[in-house]
């Protein structure tokens, strides 16, 4: 990993250096070089036609001072109105290539980390926390998208306002562009004092940002067991702790970035000073005309405002080079190992999972030689305690995560994660419904389904009745800012998808634990009709799913305890005879089966 191996803490996501993130600034730009000379082509232009109408002011108080007649002013307007409309006519579209340059690689950039975010392995989001990666490609690409419309093309016309500017005053005379250049070392003397203590700040501003992100969203997603503890005055002040940081960092920024003001204006005053100075002793001498040295002094004055601008926006420049950096760490994180490494084609449906190893990073090993076979066309179910590793081992057979040793076979064939995938679908207890309409939410599975498709694979999961009674049926928008649907619906839409999608291979991991008593009996027949004639691999949250398996697996602190039938394994009074009795206890309609 090219990305920096700065100390950014366990908990966080690495951050590319400034070497780094230069050479991928130099990369991209390497691929648009074309359209970043014409940019910086008619920039000049423009910045040129705009100096010519200081020259021809110079002119005009020549002529005025040497009582020049009325006629000789009509070439000098006519230059004036001429270098004004060329400069008026290039500013805009020097302006606009140059922004469309910029948000043609910040849509590179966007789309670079959103992918390289959606190929990380699970072990290092879990790692990190989902609020780091949020702000980076929230917050961190809107600092980017705001210099890149504003910032970056305001400094570059700048740029090449103040070096033509600078040419046109030594073309004068070149005393009076050596008097201009005083100015330059003291310039220089303000950055270089500002920015070794503005990095650093915007760079604790940003990883401040990211953790009060992280707080906000753990309060989010976990605000019922916030509620329920009692957290809330806890999580608040935890969350008002981390803001009040982002504000104090903040306000020390603005106040470091006033005294860089400061130094930018003594350097426009002794500028401007010694082009006065160096005119008048000049043109006591004769060697420059009064025209001359007001042009120069005209010239240094109209620098200014875009040496302020340069100076000014490198604010948030700085703010945005900061942003830069945490993108282009995500970048260039290695991506979830794919193994190229396999056996042939699957011959059937079966599933097979031989001698499992698995850790998490830097934590204990929470799989210890696992092997479950199932054979094509069964169902089979995984219990035991919360821990003991039933969701690592879905994940594993689902192609989510990769085994530290072991293999997953799918129909005799040792597949990678990327082919296991097309082979095996996962329902989880956390279903996503993305906003939009309902139909297209199915579609995900399968984008060429059509209405009927759609419409048969939720009468089958016994879904149509409630789908089509919403306010536009099918078409009704659903997910954030849409018609909001209960848990069991949500999980029906997911095993409607599941049929949509038609593999091989189910794997449902407690997708019907957030039903509730009331809806569970019929999400279980929802699920099993989704998954009707396919190898099942069940994490069993409700017992009555272990009951109606072919075949139960119990697990424990990593291991396999027992293995056999419903009725088997309560007869030998085992593990999974006490899970039963906990069971029935709990839920006394219940009976064995």
């Amino acid at each position: 990993m090219t990305a920096s191996d700065q100390a950014t803490g366990p908990e966080r996501l690495p951050v590319a250096d400034a070497r780094r993130t230069w050479a991928w600034l130099r990369e991209e730009l390497r691929g648009r070089w074309r359209a970043g000379a014409l940019a910086v082509l008619v920039g000049a232009v423009g910045a040129a036609a705009s100096v010519v109408p200081v020259y021809a002011l110079g002119r005009l108080v020549d002529l005025v001072t040497e009582r020049a007649p009325g006629s000789a002013i009509v070439p000098v307007a006519a230059v004036i109105l001429v270098g004004a409309l060329v400069g008026g006519l290039a500013a805009g579209p020097g302006t606009y290539l140059i922004s469309r340059l910029c948000e043609q690689l910040l849509a590179d950039l966007r789309e670079s980390t959103v992918a390289r975010a959606l190929s990380l392995p699970v072990t290092t989001l879990e790692r990190v926390g989902k609020g780091d990666l949020l702000s980076r490609v929230s917050t961190d690409t809107a600092a980017i998208g705001k210099a890149a419309s504003n910032v970056v093309p305001t400094m570059i016309s700048a740029f090449l306002l103040v070096v033509v500017s600078v040419a046109a005053m030594a073309g004068l005379d070149w005393r009076l562009g050596l008097a201009g250049a005083v100015a330059i070392p003291l310039y220089v003397m303000a950055l270089r004092w500002y920015l070794p203590r503005a990095a650093p700040k915007y760079a604790e501003e940003r990883r401040a940002v990211a953790d009060n992100s992280q707080l906000l969203v753990e309060s989010m997603q976990g605000v019922r067991t916030v509620h329920a503890y009692r957290l809330e005055q806890r999580r608040l002040h935890g969350i008002g702790n981390a803001s009040h940081e982002v504000r104090d960092i903040s306000v020390s920024v603005f106040t470091l970035f006033t005294r860089f003001v400061g130094r930018v204006n003594r350097s426009e005053f002794f500028g401007l000073a010694a082009i006065l100075v160096t005119g008048f002793l000049l043109v006591r001498q004769g060697h420059v005309t009064v025209g001359e040295s007001a042009a120069a002094a005209v010239l240094f004055h109209r620098l200014f405002n875009p040496i302020g601008m340069l100076l000014f926006t490198f604010d948030e420049v700085q703010a945005a080079a900061a942003s830069l950096a945490r993108l282009v760490g995500v970048i260039d994180l290695a991506p979830a190992e794919e193994p190229r490494d396999g056996t042939g084609e699957p011959v059937d449906a079966s599933l097979e999972l031989a001698d499992v190893h698995f850790r998490y990073d830097g934590a204990p090993e929470v799989l210890h030689g696992v092997s479950i076979s199932l054979p094509a066309g069964s169902r089979v179910a995984l219990v035991g305690s919360t821990g003991a590793g039933k969701s690592t081992i879905a994940a594993i057979a689902a192609g989510i995560l990769t085994p530290g040793s072991g293999s997953v076979r799918v129909g005799g064939a040792a597949l990678p994660p990327g082919s296991l995938r097309e082979h095996v679908a996962i329902i989880t207890q956390e279903v996503h419904v993305f906003a939009g309409p309902l139909i297209e939410d199915l579609r995900l599975a399968r984008p060429d389904a059509s209405p009927e498709e759609a419409a048969a694979a939720l009468a089958a999961v016994g879904a149509l009745d409630w789908a089509t009674d919403l306010p536009d049926g099918l078409g009704t928008v659903v997910g954030e800012g849409g018609h909001e649907l209960t848990t069991a619906q949500v999980q029906q839409l997911a095993l409607a998808r599941l049929i949509l999608a038609d593999p091989p291979i189910a794997i449902l991991d407690e997708a019907t634990a957030e039903a509730g008593s009331l809806g569970a009996r019929k999400l279980e027949e929802s699920a099993a009709a989704a998954t009707r004639g396919r190898t099942t691999l069940i994490v069993a949250h409700r017992l009555t799913q272990a009951a109606s398996a072919d075949r139960v697996v119990v697990l424990e602190h990593g291991r396999i305890v027992e293995e056999g039938g419903h009725r088997e394994l309560v007869a030998a009074g085992g593990r999974y005879a006490e899970l039963w009795r906990a069971w029935e206890a709990r839920t006394p309609t219940s009976s064995s089966r």
